[in-house]
């Protein structure tokens, strides 16, 4: 009878240590994913991206709240750094991080308020995170768990990754197409809302598959569309490798 429990503890561990752990399928997932969007260059040789992005913002009555143009730029050596510029009612607005600080400034004129640079810093941060995917989720810091299965409302299935960022943080899903292993669409869900973006279309600039248009809704806890929040239009990459 002890043999027999030995041999069912022993059949036991060897069943759990040939399926991987939720952890380590959601990196297989990632690095597959990579693979797919890396169709002519990888993302570790890149120096340096500019493109332009439109965003428009739309209430729950679907009224236009505001369109904006913006030209993004982001260098990755010797260090890190980004600026983005935009124009509102001919005023040009540009956020710049120099690496170790950030700058904001409205018609040439330096805005040096602690909590609205640090604000500014989150925007821009965001706006960095949006265009780094999937490769920035190999990062360290969250925790990955793979998750199956999903149908999407727009009736696509795909493979779910969560991305975990730690207490009193936003949490993300990620969602990627089969069989090619796109990223497709992802999910957050903020303090104060829930929301659903869909990637229609991509790019292919230097070797990279990247966002073309995009479409952000509202969504409730259980994912249902509650209402078009934004659309979004990436454009005029320039990228350069090292």
């Amino acid at each position: 009878m002890k043999f027999r429990n030995h041999s069912v503890i022993l059949l036991l561990v060897l069943l759990a240590s040939c399926n991987p752990s939720p952890e380590k399928q959601a990196k297989d997932l990632l690095k597959k994913s990579i693979q797919a969007h890396e169709i002519g260059n990888s993302w570790e040789n890149l120096e340096s991206i500019k493109f332009s992005k439109w965003t428009r913002l739309l209430n729950e009555a679907g009224e236009i709240e505001s369109e904006t143009l913006q030209w993004n730029e982001f260098r990755f050596t010797p260090f890190f750094e980004g600026k983005i510029t935009w124009e509102v009612d001919s005023v040009t607005h540009i956020s710049y991080w120099d690496g170790a600080k950030m700058h904001y400034s409205v018609g040439g004129n330096e805005i040096k308020n602690p909590d609205f640079l640090a604000q500014k810093k989150k925007d821009f941060d965001a706006a960095f995170y949006a265009l780094a995917q999937p490769w920035k989720l190999l990062d360290e810091g969250p925790t990955l768990r793979h998750e199956g299965m999903k149908t999407l409302e727009n009736g696509e299935l795909v493979e779910v990754i969560a991305v975990d960022y730690g207490k009193d943080a936003d949490l993300w899903w990620y969602y990627f197409d089969r069989p090619d292993n796109r990223l497709v669409a992802n999910e957050v869900q903020l303090k104060d809302h829930r929301s659903l973006i869909y990637d229609l279309s991509f790019q292919t600039s230097g070797g990279l598959l990247l966002h073309g248009e995009r479409e952000s809704f509202r969504v409730n806890e259980e994912g249902d569309i509650l209402f078009l929040r934004a659309e979004y239009r990436y454009s005029d990459y320039e990228l350069v490798f090292k």
